[in-house]
């Protein structure tokens, strides 16, 4: 999703972390290549900086 909105990898780490969310650039390549679960404090931001739901990201909807 982050690649569709023209969103590079450190543009989404600096949004996350505006948001609260304490990760690195190699916690979110492990969390983009479904190598380490999400917590919720990062679904939930992730979701809200994609404009997406939690559920679609979950693969839920």
């Amino acid at each position: 999703m982050r690649l569709k909105l023209g969103m590079k990898q450190i543009d989404l780490l600096a949004r996350l972390q505006t948001e609260g969310v304490d990760i690195s650039i190699p916690a979110l390549s492990l969390l983009e290549g479904q190598k380490r679960p999400v917590t919720d404090k990062e679904l939930k931001a992730l979701a809200e900086i994609l404009g997406v739901s939690s559920d679609w990201l979950l693969g839920l909807g």
